[in-house]
């Protein structure tokens, strides 16, 4: 284990952006974020903090898991005696099971000025949080690192398909999940064409200066065929959802897809070719292609009516979601964590994992649905949207609508727009689009 000693004088951290693509900081409908460095010095009083701790005179050791090591392993050259590595042990499991240590993580360790026994011991299980180890009180707690939350923006355009496009642009997988559920039952992503365009703002996450995650879409617009899509946020009795350029609500009572962003790999056929069983049956199902464990989610909320294997369906779920709907998840790896008969599920709540079991030739999983008991085409049916914007709303939402437009256009989505867009300074988009705001 290499170790680093440093000087309480010399520990700063500096928080720098990072640039992707085209990311111009736009406060869109973004509350002031409350950011504090991980470490804290105060010039008055010369106190300096570190996760949360007074290091003030202390010494900071910092070093990575190596291979094999354990919590005794690294504690034990600090002088701390086993006895209190072994309460600690125990103590932590409802807090973070220390047998979960992992190779190459970061822990930090503190000891006092005048001794070499560790009096913290702090563990990074991941890049936005930690967990503290009082190695005198024996108090163990885990806390989330300072992050910091900016605006960003992209546009392009389709030449291959939603994923690999905005990918080439260097968005997450996560933030593509969320683009592809926000326009579920407004685009088929299946069947998009070349030349289609899409713009999103969203919100970004960093910690210690590095992207860590998504959380938030803002704003967005997709063109399929000349035909546009946009998605507006709008706060409507007390709930933010997104609606289209008439006011429209993009939401609906099911997501379009049981996976995040899949490849459709065989459609509902009443006349198909069992792969397995060599002959021609009715595929009263839509197929969703996808790796060996890919997260399996509930597309509306319901409740578990069955759950467990049979020959040819292998592990799955059925759920009623109402009177009128019901769908059932085939060929699991694996169920659910918690998913049984009676078990109530939300909306987009993992409910098993993509596999082969059953009659299945390979990992994908088959999606079934039902309406008024009787089996229909999934991707041909037509869910009721939520509440469009009340007549009471209609002046505040033309107004952040009007706001929403001029942002957009802004975005560039392609080489037949003009470069010079990207220079342009963005409106001030500070105030929260809420029903009732003055126009």
């Amino acid at each position: 284990m290499n170790k680093k000693w440093i000087g309480i004088a010399a520990l700063t951290i500096t928080l720098g952006g990072i640039a992707l693509f085209r990311l111009s900081e736009v406060d869109f409908f973004l509350k002031e974020p409350s950011f504090e460095p991980e470490e804290i010095s105060s010039a008055e009083n010369n106190e300096t903090f570190l996760y949360g701790i007074n290091v003030t005179g202390l010494n900071i050791i910092e070093g990575t898991v190596s291979k094999n090591q354990t919590l005794a392993s690294i504690l034990s050259p600090f002088n701390v005696p086993y006895q209190i590595i072994d309460q600690i042990a125990k103590k932590s499991k409802e807090v973070f099971d220390v047998r979960g240590i992992a190779t190459n993580k970061k822990f930090t360790i503190i000891t006092p000025a005048d001794s070499a026994q560790a009096q913290f011991f702090i563990y990074e299980p991941n890049s936005s949080e930690y967990v503290v180890f009082n190695l005198d009180s024996l108090d163990i707690y885990k806390a989330e690192k300072p992050a910091e939350f900016k605006t960003r923006e992209a546009g392009g355009v389709i030449n291959t398909s939603l994923y690999v496009d905005m990918s080439n642009l260097g968005i997450t997988p996560d933030l593509i999940d969320m683009f592809a559920d926000l326009y579920g039952w407004s685009v088929d992503f299946q069947r998009l064409q070349k030349g289609d365009k899409f713009k999103v703002v969203y919100e970004e996450k960093l910690i210690d200066g590095q992207t860590v995650g998504v959380t938030d879409i803002k704003l967005a617009y997709f063109e399929h065929m000349g035909m546009p899509y946009h998605a507006i946020p709008f706060e409507q009795n007390g709930e933010m959802n997104f609606f289209d350029q008439e006011g429209n609500s993009l939401k609906k009572a099911f997501l379009r897809d049981p996976l995040k962003y899949s490849r459709i790999s065989s459609r509902y056929n009443l006349r198909r070719f069992h792969p397995v069983q060599k002959r021609y049956k009715a595929h009263l199902g839509t197929d969703y292609a996808a790796p060996r464990g890919t997260e399996i989610r509930s597309v509306g909320d319901g409740t578990v009516v069955e759950a467990g294997y049979s020959g040819g369906n292998g592990n799955y779920v059925k759920i009623k979601h109402n009177g009128t709907y019901t769908t059932q998840y085939l060929h699991m790896s694996k169920i659910g964590s918690g998913i049984k008969k009676g078990t109530r599920v939300r909306q987009g709540q993992v409910i098993g994992y993509v596999g082969s079991t059953g009659l299945a030739t390979g990992p994908h999983l088959c999606f079934r649905f039902w309406k008024n008991g009787k089996q229909e085409d999934w991707l041909k049916e037509k869910i009721p949207p939520s509440e469009p914007i009340l007549a009471a709303n209609r002046m505040a939402f033309e107004s952040k609508k009007m706001e929403a437009l001029q942002l957009l256009a802004q975005i560039p989505a392609g080489t037949d727009e003009k470069e010079n867009l990207a220079s342009n300074s963005s409106p001030d988009f500070k105030n929260q689009a809420t029903a009732g705001s003055k126009p």
